[in-house]
């Protein structure tokens, strides 16, 4: 598995959001190996009121303005974490969001990571286990301390997945925000079991 090359990653973060799909995300532990493919995915640009880089950069969302390659994890609603890939040129401030994915290896451990030993497999479960950005960052074990890593080489890495045809890839304006509604940067794989709002 061959982590994606650095230009993939410094290119137009809508580019970026739509050609993720269908990609492979990653996850090492130890010897176990998680791997996800990308299903939903929300750009959030520079000059978008949405974006955390909005304002400008702070020690909270410095790793937003890192040059394209880089996972940017931040603490939302006092409880969740968000994994975002970032993209562009050092100091621009964009990222692309990954809301969800479609367990493909790795799923028990995914499974045990989300409900521990309380639920036992299912397809509801299995279908919740990593439709959210939220529940994609609990499954894989995503935390304060992965954000800024590497996604060029290391234990958590993109690889090409599957190809998804045009037709199949919708976009739609982005979900939960307050501000930037209008904007189209929402990237998902239609009737895909895994996206988070259909």
């Amino acid at each position: 598995m061959k982590p994606l090359e650095e230009d993939f990653y410094t290119r137009n973060v809508l580019e970026v959001a739509r050609e993720l799909l269908g990609k492979y995300f990653v996850r090492k532990i130890g010897k176990k190996i998680l791997i996800g493919k990308i299903v939903e995915t929300e750009a959030y640009s520079s000059n978008d009121p949405a974006s955390h880089s909005y304002r400008g950069r702070t020690p909270r969302n410095d790793v937003m303005f890192w040059k394209g390659g880089y996972l940017y994890v931040y603490f939302t609603y006092g409880m969740h974490f968000c994994a975002n890939v970032v993209t562009g040129r050092e100091g621009i401030g964009e990222a692309v969001l990954i809301r969800a994915v479609e367990p493909i290896s790795g799923i028990d451990i995914m499974h045990y990571n989300r409900y521990g030993t309380k639920t036992k497999m299912n397809i509801k479960s299995l279908i919740e286990l990593t439709n959210g950005p939220a529940k994609f960052c609990q499954a894989f074990k995503i935390g304060r301390k992965e954000n800024g890593i590497s996604l060029l080489r290391g234990k958590i890495f993109i690889v090409e997945g599957d190809k998804i045809p045009s037709k199949l890839i919708r976009k739609s304006n982005r979900i939960g925000i307050k501000e930037g509604t209008d904007k189209e940067y929402r990237f998902f794989i239609n009737n895909n079991l895994w996206v988070s709002k259909k």
